[in-house]
């Protein structure tokens, strides 16, 4: 990899209670993704309720650690490289001297976040990964939990709770009923709380992460992307009931669960547990985003954060594998007619799911022809985009098979009909073949499809094209349009003016 393509790298070092973690974005940017991570579990907050110190072996482990992500910067190109140190480091006492040693090695003086600071990056995390996020961000680290209100794009009342597994194992000597009662009393004192009832509950952190993972087994859910993976609160609160039943020797055998999550799973399942049973939350909603994410985030130019992070993510992804780019905006206003208010219709967020749709238009054109529409359908499915629940990448996943293909059903992932609606999936259905069309007709470059037309009436779809242009009409572009118009009931036809 040439040193260009690493230029403008952003790198944070997570010095959290549980781990220490070295993530590298490719730039800092509104779609933040990631092109290294890696992640040490050292357990500084292991015994700090207790001893009011950071664990020994702890410390060992993380200068270790950090000693190999410094060596990483310049091997990697990391142009910026943050770390931020939160509750274990903050609270310990000896945490000023661990953090001396730890600058040391890295030159440069550390980010020491305090529990508001968290509560706030956790938050513009959340929000920057999810902007119309409604209800409780919940941030569950090795040594506290940040619960902080969000909504119309701004953050609320927050607070930060020692309610962190490890926290709690220590405080509790290994006793769950112990620990039961400790939660309990920390959240009795948020009355805050009980003003948000039947809201929905974004979970932030890699215990939480692992329980999703668990229900999504359970459900044999065929979509294994945790962003925006949504549980019933029901749900997810029996299933953690379950969880904190569990020994380490069972949990182990979960195919699920992460070795390295085991001891602290049924402290994270009690606090979810409570939290649900505090907050009589409706959803539980999974955020891949958290306080790494809020720190790039907070780093961005305005022009960069006014951007929506799906749209951002299609350009990403397009600009590294279209032919052109640049495509999407005429096939969005290409498209458009097929989507009037009196015709399909469409709101702003189905207006958005559209233009990604045409952004992503051409990103399988590389691969052979007889595994393009799969090749697609995966791409997108499994893309590392933020700013769009499941049904959403569904909807992109399916545009791009009919794209390719066409008619038909695709078989790699399963049926995945049932996840949307009729309306959804006769809207993907549309959209498909009318790319499909676009890219025959303009032999897949840009330029011509601004001097043509498409129009619906009562009985057709229309294309209409300039007299100079007529001889890129033919038997397939015309097949094509067939197929688009009797997908809207009607029959297609060209005209030449």
């Amino acid at each position: 990899m040439s040193r260009s393509k690493k230029s403008g790298r952003f790198g944070i070092i997570d010095l959290g209670s549980n781990s220490v973690r070295l993530v590298v974005y490719a730039g800092a940017q509104r779609n933040p993704v990631p092109v290294f991570n890696e992640k040490v579990m050292c357990g500084l907050g292991r015994s700090l309720a207790s001893t009011g110190r950071l664990d020994p072996k702890g410390m060992e482990r993380a200068l270790a650690a950090m000693r190999r992500f410094v060596a990483l910067r310049e091997q990697i190109g990391i142009d910026e490289l943050v770390v931020a140190a939160t509750a274990a480091v903050r609270d310990a006492e000896d945490g000023a001297e661990f953090v001396k040693k730890a600058e040391g090695i890295c030159g440069f003086p550390f980010m020491i976040l305090s529990g508001k600071d968290e509560a706030r990056f956790a938050a513009q995390g959340v929000l920057s990964g999810t902007p119309d996020a409604e209800g409780i961000v919940g941030d569950l680290g090795g040594g506290s939990l940040e619960l902080v209100t969000v909504g119309g794009g701004k953050m609320g009342e927050g607070a930060t709770l020692p309610l962190g597994p490890l926290r709690l194992m220590d405080l509790s000597k290994g006793n769950l009923t112990l620990a039961e009662t400790i939660v309990e009393k920390e959240l009795k004192g948020l009355d805050w709380l009980k003003r948000l009832e039947g809201q929905r509950f974004y979970a932030v952190g890699g215990v939480w992460r692992n329980l999703a993972r668990i229900h999504m087994a359970q459900r044999k859910y065929p979509i294994h992307v945790l962003h925006h993976y949504s549980m019933p609160a029901s749900e997810a609160a029996e299933i953690s009931r379950v969880i904190e039943k569990l020994g380490p020797k069972t949990l182990g055998q979960i195919p699920d669960v992460s070795e390295r999550r085991i001891d602290a799973l049924p402290y994270g399942a009690l606090v979810l547990d409570k939290i649900l049973a505090a907050t009589k939350a409706k959803e539980v909603i999974v955020s891949a985003y958290g306080l790494r994410e809020g720190v790039l985030f907070d780093r961005l130019e305005a022009e960069e954060k006014a951007k929506h992070p799906l749209i951002a993510g299609a350009h990403d992804l397009a600009g590294r594998l279209a032919r052109f780019p640049e495509h999407g905006d005429e096939f969005f206003d290409w498209t458009a007619p097929l989507f009037a208010k009196d015709l399909l219709g469409e709101n702003e967020e189905e207006a958005r799911l559209r233009l990604a749709g045409c952004i992503l238009a051409d990103i399988g054109w590389y691969v052979h022809p007889d595994y393009r529409a799969h090749h697609a359908m995966t791409e997108i499915m499994l893309a590392p985009f933020s700013g769009i629940d499941h049904p959403g990448r569904i909807f992109l996943a399916r545009v791009g098979y009919h794209r390719h293909e066409g008619r038909g059903e695709p078989d790699l992932l399963g049926d995945l009909t049932g996840m949307m609606n009729e309306k959804e999936n006769s809207r993907a259905l549309v959209l498909g073949l009318a790319l499909r069309l676009a890219f025959t007709l303009c032999g897949a470059t840009t330029g011509l499809l601004p001097r043509t037309r498409l129009s619906v009436s009562k009985n057709f779809v229309t294309l209409t094209l300039d007299r100079k242009d007529e001889a890129l009409t033919g038997e397939v572009v015309e097949k094509r349009l067939n197929a688009l118009a009797r997908s809207l009931g009607r029959k297609g036809e060209v005209k030449i003016k």
